[in-house]
């Protein structure tokens, strides 16, 4: 059977997308693959097809919380019950109950700090992994934009889990990035397949704009006038949820805020209306987007600087998903990359709160023996977030035979050399946003990539020419939100609080 009758029977597809079949291919070869594929080509395809046509379970590494839900979500609305997502969602009874049966799952979802527990990797080490997934893999690299550092472990997880068959994917690393993830993972022959991250489609502005004010007007005159329904990304909850205010104020209805500092139930129930056409406009911070599969996204906007082109292609890339034309704005005004290094800044732990963690190791010796049990503690105490703690924890349980003193040392340095790395991005993305000197928008952010530009593009950059008629509504978004929907059974199914077969 040829691989598109497979994705016409598991998937109701007709043909595949960029690079799918390709990757797929390789898989069922049996070769350990990387894969760059551009933001909407839909990544997750590669492992779910090759998953079927494997015998055994496949394990999918995801970086996040939400981009895990988002995966399991639409592999059960496709009808696949045999999957399973390990996060906060799960009761300790549920989260042990499957466990207990993991061997009837088809997909498995994991953090990577789960595989830190000694039971859950003994009992994968009982299953015949088919396939081995790591999803966002550029999290490996501690020079990539969103190094995390439970992925540097993945090399030896797959090691104790008896080097499976793997697939790393990405939408966005650099060559740096993609030889520290195969050398991470300990990959002594593999295929590469690597796209480029254009996405031709999606027409790429910068509006310059002289306050805030000027900027907050701006962004109600685009959210009225361009076809949606879009996303517009903040780097601030506080300013998600007061620009959607506005925007309602403006006569804006179906437009709703997101962002991590939610309530589950309420971030997934606000993603679910989006999907299903029930909402135009998301005012959102980073935390929406991953795994999201709404094809007709017509618009994007950045009313905040993003961190580094990077994270702008991520996001930009929802957009336009079904190969229609698009637009993404970026909204700049002076000073507008000084949020960024604050924001760079405060993801790493200061050298005082290093200093007042060191100081209470030395003063309660026995404490760093119970440092897992009582991380939560020393976290309060110090003030460190979760995500600087798991820097922090880390280089603490690493090269545990050096003394406390020399590790913290060490962690000092390399502090410093990630704030380097993420204040060159930061100039790297705002040099960008001044791209009028130097041509090109589409370009230059394939020169960032060691890509050429070789297709002319209509409407590619406001630099060389765009037709904002072509990006304006053509009917009334701001419909009445009036067709019947049971949300309260949907998202029973969703948060799988309802009777699991």
């Amino acid at each position: 059977m040829k691989l598109e009758e497979h994705l016409k029977q598991y998937f109701n597809y007709t043909a595949f997308r960029t690079g799918q079949k390709e990757v797929i291919s390789s898989i069922l070869d049996g070769n350990h693959t990387v894969a760059m594929l551009p933001t909407g080509t839909g990544k997750s395809l590669c492992y779910q097809l090759s998953g079927y046509l494997l015998n055994g379970p496949v394990v999918i590494i995801s970086p996040l919380l939400s981009l895990m839900q988002d995966q399991t979500e639409q592999l059960m609305m496709n009808g696949e019950k045999r999957v399973i997502a390990f996060n906060s969602f799960l009761t300790s009874m549920e989260k042990n109950q499957a466990l207990s049966q993991l061997d009837t799952y088809k997909f498995i979802f994991l953090s990577p700090e789960m595989l830190k527990s000694d039971f859950i990797l003994n009992r994968l080490k009982e299953l015949q992994i088919a396939l081995f997934v790591i999803d966002e893999a550029h999290c490996i690299s501690q020079w990539g934009y969103d190094f995390r550092p439970d992925y540097l472990r993945l090399g030896d997880f797959r090691r104790e889990l008896g080097n499976p068959l793997t697939l790393a994917l990405t939408a966005t690393a650099t060559q740096e990035v993609k030889e520290e993830v195969i050398s991470s993972l300990g990959l002594k022959k593999w295929n590469e397949y690597i796209y480029s991250v254009d996405r031709p489609n999606i027409a790429l502005a910068v509006e310059v704009v002289d306050s805030y004010q000027d900027k907050s007007d701006r962004l109600v005159e685009l959210v009225q006038t361009l076809e949606g329904p879009g996303i517009v990304y903040f780097s601030s909850k506080k300013m998600a949820e007061k620009m959607a205010i506005q925007l309602k104020r403006y006569g804006t209805n179906r437009v709703m805020a997101y962002h991590g500092g939610m309530e589950q139930e309420n971030r997934v129930l606000i993603q679910q209306q989006f999907l299903h056409d029930q909402l135009d406009v998301i005012c959102a911070t980073s935390a929406f987007g991953m795994g999201i599969n709404k094809e007709n996204i017509r618009y994007v906007i950045h009313f905040h600087m993003p961190l580094q082109l990077e994270s702008y292609l991520q996001e930009i890339g929802r957009a336009g998903r079904d190969g229609l034309k698009s637009i993404a704005l970026l909204l700049y005004s002076p000073g507008d990359e000084q949020l960024p290094y604050q924001l760079a800044e405060g993801e790493l732990p200061s050298k005082e709160q290093l200093d007042f963690v060191y100081r209470l190791l030395e003063e309660n010796k026995d404490l760093i023996k119970d440092l897992a049990e009582r991380d939560n503690e020393v976290r309060s105490l110090s003030g460190l977030t979760e995500i600087q703690w798991r820097l922090v924890e880390d280089y603490l349980f690493r090269n545990t035979d050096k003394p406390v003193q020399q590790r913290f040392e060490q962690l000092k340095d390399f502090i410093n050399e990630r704030l380097q790395v993420k204040r060159k991005k930061i100039n790297e993305m705002l040099k960008w946003t001044q791209t009028q000197l130097n041509g090109c928008r589409r370009k230059n952010i394939l020169k960032y990539f060691e890509e050429d530009k070789t297709i002319e593009i209509n409407d590619c950059c406001d630099q060389c020419g765009i037709d904002l008629n072509v990006f304006y509504s053509k009917t009334d978004n701001h419909k009445s939100a009036d067709n019947f929907f049971d949300w309260k059974k949907h998202l029973a199914k969703i948060l799988l609080v309802s009777e699991r077969d």
